[in-house]
């Protein structure tokens, strides 16, 4: 069951490979995810001193008041993978014109885990494209509705 999700990254990007990891969270923000709270919006993976790490992303504590007073939301999250998955994703990020990008937080029994894509910016034609696509798709079904109705 996903509990976060970027809807922003299959329109911006064209998903080439996806990768099931791991992410450090503290007991507020794994409440707080299982809460269906946060976004991915906006939010990227990179590589910071041979680890990666989810930027940007915004979990919030489960009860603000309970909450450290020092927490801050848009805090940098340490993604959990091994050390092959991380040498891949290194030459990845070396790659021009390829990123990594976060798509879903979910719970897979007691642990949190972060769907990431390696993923190819889109181009504003083929965001149009994709919409032209989505409009078509939407038609159809429409017709094929009115059809049997």
């Amino acid at each position: 069951m996903e509990y976060v999700r970027n809807k922003k990254a299959g329109f911006d990007y064209s998903i080439q490979d996806m990768i099931e990891t791991g992410i450090e969270l503290i007991g507020t923000e794994v409440k707080s995810v299982k809460a269906q709270h946060g976004s991915l919006a906006g939010s990227h993976v990179t590589m910071l001193g041979g680890e990666l790490y989810l930027l940007g992303a915004h979990i919030p504590a489960w009860q603000e008041k309970n909450a450290p007073m020092s927490y801050d939301p848009y805090r940098t999250r340490k993604i959990l993978v091994s050390k092959k998955e991380l040498y891949d994703l290194s030459k990845v990020l070396k790659t021009k014109g390829l990123t990594i990008v976060p798509i879903s937080l979910y719970s897979k029994g007691s642990l949190i885990k972060l769907n990431i894509a390696i993923a190819k910016g889109k181009k504003a034609a083929d965001k149009r494209n994709t919409l032209k696509e989505r409009a078509d798709k939407k038609d159809m079904d429409r017709a094929i509705k009115e059809s049997r109705g």
